[in-house]
């Protein structure tokens, strides 16, 4: 700890007290390492605030100490974005005790939640008054609103709902100097110039941390009806989410899962089974939902819907759930592929996006470059087709040694990967953000524009470099420089 760190721990602790600063190593050590596991970092203390005075105090202190600070919240990071620097730079700032939703409107439809509160407790607070959060996630019991704001999560109900950024309706954040902004009033109109509030959602806590956010509820669910669907290729599964959008609006998921990908879960992941009694290429999963009881149950609308498409021959079979129970394990089965995936080896994964009318074509064309590429490889997509957004993870060769392989190949299959998704018109980084891990790909293929945009912003808001160093934005090459 250096002794600039040391001045830090010990005011926060004396005037925050001891829960405040923490510098037990046995207690920093599961926050040094990212979720995936990839990322391993240092850090002397992790300093948990309780409140935004104090998140705005301790920012002040490491502003004037030139002292840097990772935010982070579940630490669900899927990019190493919340995982500090190797070399013991940095501190961690935790905002998991700022847990508290400090107000739920359901005639407003609003509700005011802390950077720590995680998200499957925001939804049970908003089931409690009739409302809901229209945002989920596999991480859900332990991903934190902050992070989601930070990451501009996505998640399964994208389609209908849009991402955090359309759910954010006003934002509190500590900027770098210690300064409180206070965006979190809902206004329908505001034109006082740049909007603060969407310029945080996404900056991955490099331009501030954000402390709390005013969040849109939608009404609650009355009826859902889940169904699963077999069919040959995601062209067909396009062709089915557009038919199924020209007459209902009900519809909030369409989750698309390769045959390969299903085995994989089938064989990992316990208690689990394939909804369907034959063998299919591909599958789709599809959620409709209904606010009330009244009117057509959303599994007859997704029955009625399914029944021409089955008798054209546009999809092979489908089974729609018969109670909230068999529609969980539906739902389990797509939750848990990304599980069933790291079972099955070191694999290359990307969170991409491309127009939605060429992600069938890149599903498939994309999948047999990669395989024509790198011998014995082996490439899925699956996820979020509505929103042209899949992940697209390539396998190592079977009995691949997973050190070798992700030190030598996994970087050179990565770029491979990126280089097809630019050409297609698409994003490196669809959902998950950019974090450290794709940093140095975001500074090879980004528009000049765009990296010149990032770099000007980041330097004018935090000209130190304090906030979450090494995250999101590339640095400049001075080598490279004339």
């Amino acid at each position: 700890m250096t002794p600039a760190q040391h001045t830090i721990v010990a005011a926060v602790a004396s005037r925050f007290g001891a829960k405040a600063a923490i510098t037990d190593a046995a207690d920093i050590a599961p926050w040094t390492t990212d979720w995936r596991g990839r990322y391993a970092g240092a850090a002397p203390a992790i300093l948990a605030p309780n409140s935004t005075a104090e998140v705005a105090a301790i920012v002040g202190m490491a502003a004037a100490a030139g002292v840097p600070l990772v935010p982070q919240g579940g630490n669900t990071s899927m990019v190493g974005g919340a995982t500090p620097p190797a070399d013991g730079s940095a501190m961690i700032l935790s905002l998991r005790r700022m847990n508290r939703i400090r107000s739920l409107s359901p005639d407003d439809g609003l509700a005011v939640a802390e950077a720590g509160v995680i998200l499957a407790d925001l939804h049970a607070a908003a089931e409690g008054v009739g409302r809901r959060f229209p945002l989920t996630l596999g991480a859900r019991g332990s991903a934190t609103v902050g992070g989601l704001v930070s990451t501009n999560a996505g998640g399964t109900q994208v389609l209908r709902w849009g991402t955090m950024r359309g759910l954010v309706a006003g934002l509190e954040a500590v900027l770098p100097d210690g300064s409180i902004h206070d965006g979190t009033a809902a206004l329908k109109k505001d034109n006082r110039g740049y909007d603060l509030n969407q310029l945080l959602i996404g900056a991955e806590g490099t331009l501030g941390i954000v402390t709390a956010a005013t969040l849109r509820l939608a009404p609650a669910i009355a009826q859902r009806g889940v169904a699963w669907v077999g069919l040959a290729s995601p062209h067909a599964a396009l062709a089915l989410l557009r038919r199924i959008e020209a007459q209902t609006q009900a519809v909030e998921s369409f989750e698309i899962v390769p045959g390969d990908s299903l085995a994989l879960v089938l064989r990992h992941i316990p208690a689990t089974r394939d909804p369907l009694s034959g063998r299919h290429a591909w599958h789709v999963l599809i959620e409709a939902v209904s606010a009330s009881v009244d009117g057509e149950a959303p599994a007859a609308l997704l029955e009625r819907l399914l029944a021409p498409a089955l008798a054209d021959g546009l999809i092979e079979d489908a089974t729609i759930a018969s109670s909230e129970g068999q529609g969980d394990a539906f739902w389990k089965i797509r939750d848990s592929l990304s599980e069933a995936e790291r079972a099955a080896g070191p694999a290359a994964q990307h969170d991409i996006s491309v127009p939605v009318a060429a992600m069938p074509d890149f599903m498939i064309d994309g999948a047999a470059a990669v395989e024509a590429r790198f011998p014995g490889a082996h490439a899925t997509a699956f996820g979020h087709l509505g929103d042209g957004n899949v992940h697209f993870h390539v396998r190592a060769p079977e009995g691949a040694d997973a050190a070798t392989w992700y030190a030598e190949d996994a970087g050179v299959v990565t770029a491979f990967v990126n280089d097809m998704v630019v050409a297609a018109g698409g994003s490196i980084s669809a959902e998950h953000g950019i974090g450290q891990m794709k940093v140095a790909e975001l500074a090879r293929l980004g528009s000049p524009a765009r990296l010149a945009a990032l770099r000007a912003i980041k330097a004018a808001m935090d000209p130190a470099g304090l906030m979450n160093p090494g995250k999101l934005v590339p640095l400049v090459d001075r080598a490279a420089r004339p």
